[in-house]
């Protein structure tokens, strides 16, 4: 990795950074079998919650969504902010090779793309591979994609690792943004935390509350 392209110097800020979701469709997260479905569900709604948090721009996309793929997922769809763009594909494998897809992205105006996709050989790599060869500053998050296998998963990771791509998860996302507690996403990140990201936060919140009380 560059050094123009490394932590702190491309430091994830909402002012710089975009998300992008790639075909998280009812039919493809069937077949999510590399780690657990629900936290690949949980992970992809908290980075769409962020947005809101956040202030982000974010972009959806889902690829023949009236075919066996299926709908982008309901949770998802409820989290977007209403400005959000969906863009359904008619066939196109790379989103980026959907020009409503790429104009979407530049639309964004933001240097800073945070990847995520099912299913991650296919949608998080191409959109990841694509988006870095137009100049973007690309963090993909494995734990909000997922694939048919391990081997699957490991291959990817290795290839976009080799193309200078960020590998980063949704809680260190989230922490990236954030970068400290006093500002004022704090209560919303404790949020996605504590009911998504990171469900055992919750408990933690509620035991020091009561202690707290006590």
């Amino acid at each position: 990795m560059s050094i123009e392209n490394s932590y702190p110097n491309s430091r994830l800020t909402p002012e710089n950074t975009g998300i992008l979701l790639v075909d998280h469709q009812s039919g493809l997260i069937l077949g999510v079998q590399d780690h657990d479905q629900n936290e690949v569900r949980r992970n992809a709604q908290a980075l769409a919650r962020a947005a809101k948090v956040f202030g982000l721009p974010i972009v959806a996309t889902t690829s023949a969504p009236q075919g066996p793929n299926g709908p982008l997922l309901p949770e998802l769809i409820a989290e977007l902010p209403d400005s959000a763009p969906v863009i359904d594909r008619n066939g196109e494998v790379d989103a980026f090779d959907d020009p409503a897809f790429e104009e979407a992205v530049r639309a964004m105006n933001r240097p800073n793309l945070v990847v995520a996709g099912v299913i991650t050989d296919v949608c998080l790599m191409f959109a990841s591979l694509s988006a870095k060869a137009r100049g973007y500053n690309v963090h993909a998050i494995p734990d909000a994609s997922g694939t048919t296998n391990v081997l699957a998963r490991e291959t990817s990771l290795i290839r976009l690792q080799e193309a200078d791509i960020t590998l980063n998860s949704t809680v260190g996302v989230l922490s990236e943004l954030l970068r400290d507690w006093k500002n004022p996403g704090g209560p919303g990140t404790a949020e996605i935390f504590s009911t998504l990201a990171m469900p055992f936060y919750g408990a933690v919140v509620a035991s020091h509350t009561a202690a707290s009380k006590g």
